[in-house]
């Protein structure tokens, strides 16, 4: 507010409203990557850029806003200092320099003063050369001090704006909303010109101008350096600024260095300034104001060749000239960053695309890779795409050295010292890759028929079973990624018994087969118990009747007339990706599928297409041939005879335990003869057909499947 002299009857002392300052998030991120990329322990000063733009609500300045691209690019090929680009009409670049320090001793050691001085010589020595007068804002020049506390992420830092001091004081003749100001024809006149002024590129960033008014009111915005044109012309002239200041009674911070510029460059004694504000994007003369100041006649001022003084710290939060400390903790770690990130990517999906996609069903679901080879590590990779947190890898084997160039999450040191285990150097992969990841591994041999045991090792075998039946109870879904037959069998069996979500991914030479277990053929064997979580109940309970065929899909092993044995499956290192992507899709499917488990397949352009849920057709088999370049859906119902999955085979796993399981690891046909699987193939072996040998030219009589 304006405030008189102790004498009544003097002129009112001219002052002036301070600036204030604001920091953007994206700056501090961007320091601490420069801090940790480029800068080091180097404390040069940084040039910056601060933004400010008038004043645009009768209740709240502006303020000088430092960003992200306030600081200069991390590039060594690019000059170090800020890529500004011009012509926002809410961005008006201010030059500033930032004094960042090591230690926080460092940053109170600091000679504040001493800085304020030598940025005020700057902005005086800029009016003197007559560079003020090309480049405007080079009188808002700032600077800001910080200390960046990279290990809490806290940042200490103190602006200043200095200001050079007009002693003896400016007064103030009159000050009033410039509606007052001008006459009813100049208000729109001045409007119009203003509106014009900020509508191109080439001014609208400026912050100090002209307003030239002739005597027929009509009124131009000018650059600085048409002042003595505008006199000649015999005009009216105002000293305009972006005023960033709201008050009704005080002009904003930039004037006070534009009064010390108006002096010296033109030595006037009396100056009309208009401190131009906003409303919505357009001049509002109710809210701006014009004033007139007077500066004293002094000769000492003319002839003043020294630097006066300089005032400019900012006062904090308190009113105190003291520096601001912001913590950012929350914000600025890695680790919440990427999982900021990684949600962002999701809920963008759904709310462009899916809004049914369901986040907390994925980030809560539990998953058990049963296998950390080529395709366990593309499953890993894109479960955590799809937003899974909750990720166990099990594996025995070790990393050797050919697994790196086709397993993704692998390197070259994994390999060393005999190898990491796979399940193990998995984990920390992933890690690594996404710190927010609750993976966890186990280093374990699966047990498989057709690799019978010696008695002594029985006891570590069945231990090795009941690990294995607890990590498939404990999870919600379980990929079957390993590279045998035999090794899918146990898994099979438990996961039918409990009733979990269960897809298989097989690669061949150049094919890929990738399906989903059906439900189970008992119902879960926990159906009296408590649930082990929500996801876990939602899924063991839904009804198998929910599938309209009224048949359950089969599982891996329901199409097999034989037992597994031991069979080494080989593979192409290109398949490993679409078979890793579209079992995870499955997975995503399922568990957004209104039947979930008991979901019956689905085709493309299939008669029940209507029914197709957002995220498309839920198919039961998927199998691909690389070499033709060609995919198909395929449905399996169970079978009755299935070595795994089969009511039989379950029943009587229920029935025995780990008995039945020891007795189908030591004895090949034990399955085989208990689903009658031996019966069927010497009743196929015995029959004998005839076949007919006649030829016809009708090709009706051929139907191709």
């Amino acid at each position: 507010m304006l405030s008189s002299m102790a004498d009544q009857g003097k002129e009112l002392i001219l002052q002036f409203a301070p600036f204030q300052s604001s920091v953007d998030e994206g700056f501090w991120h961007r320091l601490s990557s420069l801090k940790l990329n480029k800068l080091g322990i180097d404390e040069s000063p940084i040039p910056i850029t601060g933004f400010y733009a008038p004043c645009s609500h009768r209740q709240v300045s502006n303020h000088l806003t430092l960003l992200a691209e306030s600081l200069p690019p991390e590039s060594s090929e690019q000059s170090f200092t800020p890529a500004i680009s011009r012509g926002n009409r809410n961005r008006c670049p201010v030059p500033g320099i930032l004094y960042n320090t090591n230690t926080l001793e460092g940053f109170q050691a600091l000679d504040k003063q001493s800085l304020l001085k030598a940025e005020a010589k700057k902005i005086w020595e800029d009016i003197l050369s007559g560079e003020a007068e090309k480049d405007s804002s080079l009188l808002l020049r700032f600077l800001v001090v910080s200390f960046a506390d990279l290990k809490n992420w806290s940042f200490h830092y103190w602006f200043a704006f200095p200001a050079l001091i007009l002693d003896p004081p400016t007064t103030v003749v009159d000050l009033k909303p410039a509606a007052q100001w001008f006459s009813v024809q100049e208000v729109e006149s001045v409007t119009n010109a203003c509106n014009e002024w900020r509508s191109m590129c080439s001014s609208t960033d400026v912050p100090f101008f002209l307003v030239s008014i002739s005597s027929n009111s009509a009124v131009t915005v000018r650059h600085l350096a048409e002042f003595e044109a505008c006199q000649r012309d015999g005009n009216k002239v105002l000293f305009g600024f972006y005023d960033p200041c709201h008050l009704p009674n005080n002009p904003g911070w930039p004037l006070r260095n534009f009064l010390w510029f108006i002096f010296r460059r033109w030595s006037l004694q009396k100056v009309q300034f208009f401190c131009y504000r906003e409303n919505r994007g357009f001049a509002d003369l109710e809210l701006s104001l014009v004033g007139e100041a007077s500066i004293p006649n002094s000769q000492e001022l003319k002839d003043h060749q020294n630097m006066p003084n300089a005032v400019g710290w900012e006062l904090n939060n308190r009113g105190k000239k003291a520096p601001r400390c912001i913590s950012l903790a929350k914000t600025m770690d890695p680790t919440r960053l990427a999982i900021a990130a990684a949600d962002l990517n999701l809920k963008l999906m759904r709310w462009r695309q899916l809004p049914s996609l369901n986040l907390n069903v994925l980030s809560s679901a539990r998953c058990l890779l049963l296998g950390a080879g080529t395709l366990g590590c593309q499953v890993a990779r894109m479960l955590m795409a799809w937003g899974v947190r909750k990720i166990t890898l099990l594996d025995s084997g070790k990393v050797s050295m050919s697994n790196p160039l086709q397993q993704s999450l692998y390197t070259l040191d994994d390999c060393l010292n005999g190898g990491e285990f796979k399940a193990i150097a998995a984990v920390k992969s992933l890690r690594r890759i996404f710190p927010a990841v609750e993976a966890e591994s186990v280093v374990m041999a699966i047990p498989m028929p057709g690799h019978p045991v010696l008695s002594q090792e029985e006891n570590s075998v069945l231990e090795d079973c009941r690990h294995l039946n607890d990590l498939i109870d404990s999870h919600d879904a379980i990929f079957l990624l390993t590279d045998t037959r035999e090794s899918r069998w146990l898994p099979t069996l438990f996961c039918a018994n409990a009733n979990k979500i269960t897809i298989t991914a097989a690669l061949g030479f150049d094919s890929f087969l990738v399906m989903r277990h059906g439900a189970g053929p008992l119902g879960s064997s926990h159906e009296t118990n408590e649930a082990l979580n929500d996801l876990s109940a939602e899924i063991g309970t839904v009804s198998l009747t929910d599938n309209i065929s009224g048949q359950r899909l089969g599982c891996y092993f329901c199409n097999d007339v034989v037992a597994p044995v031991d069979v080494n499956i080989s593979k192409a290192t290109g398949l490993a990706p679409i078979a890793s992507s579209l079992a995870v899709e499955l997975l995503v499917g399922i568990l957004h599928h209104p039947s979930g488990i008991s979901a019956k397949a689905e085709f493309a352009n299939s008669n029940n297409s209507g029914d197709e849920q957002p995220l498309g057709i839920l198919p039961h088999q998927i199998r691909g041939s690389l070499s033709q370049f060609s995919q198909m859906t395929l449905v399996g119902h169970a079978s009755t005879s299935c070595t795994a999955c089969c009511s039989t085979v379950v029943a009587e796993y229920r029935k025995r335990g780990l008995d039945f399981i020891l007795e189908a690891i030591n004895h090949p046909t034990y399955l085989e003869d208990l689903t009658g699987l031996t019966e069927l193939m010497k009743s196929a072996g015995s029959f004998e057909l005839d076949w007919d040998n006649e030829t016809g030219d009708d090709d009706d009589e051929f139907a191709e499947i």
